[in-house]
């Protein structure tokens, strides 16, 4: 099931199935995706200690851990209070790879379009950051 909803920063697909995002957005199938979460406590792999509080206390950032796991946790808004009834899922922007967003597109290939007072919009992407040993790497 692939949903489309505006998201804490920009128009996005959402899913369980990261590989059926893949084919949807025609890019690699173990291109990693991120997972929105709405919870601290669902984050599966183990946050350094040191990054703890960076993450609990970070807005629209997503993180990337070393063994490559990457997620964004959202805590406020639409987005929030529907990833708290879902759980945990893998989120693209609501474009075709390498292509600007557009709504006939986005609305063509989502099973259940999911539209607030917002609309869709294309906003700033959420920074990127990667938890390393000792450093953190802006990646966006």
């Amino acid at each position: 099931m692939i949903y489309l909803a505006q998201t804490d920063t920009t128009a996005g697909f959402l899913s369980k199935d990261k590989e059926a995002l893949n084919r949807l957005k025609k890019r690699p199938l173990d291109k990693p995706c991120i997972l929105c979460l709405a919870s601290f406590s669902e984050i599966v792999p183990r946050i350094p200690s040191r990054y703890k509080n960076l993450v609990r206390r970070a807005k629209k950032t997503t993180f990337i851990l070393q063994n490559g796991f990457s997620f964004r946790l959202v805590k406020e808004g639409a987005h929030a209070k529907f990833l708290r009834k879902t759980g945990a899922m893998y989120s693209t922007s609501a474009n075709e790879t390498g292509k600007s967003f557009d709504i006939n597109f986005a609305k063509s290939k989502a099973d259940v379009i999911i539209e607030d007072e917002r609309g869709f919009f294309e906003g700033a992407p959420s920074a990127i950051l990667k938890l390393g040993k000792k450093k953190i790497k802006k990646i966006r």
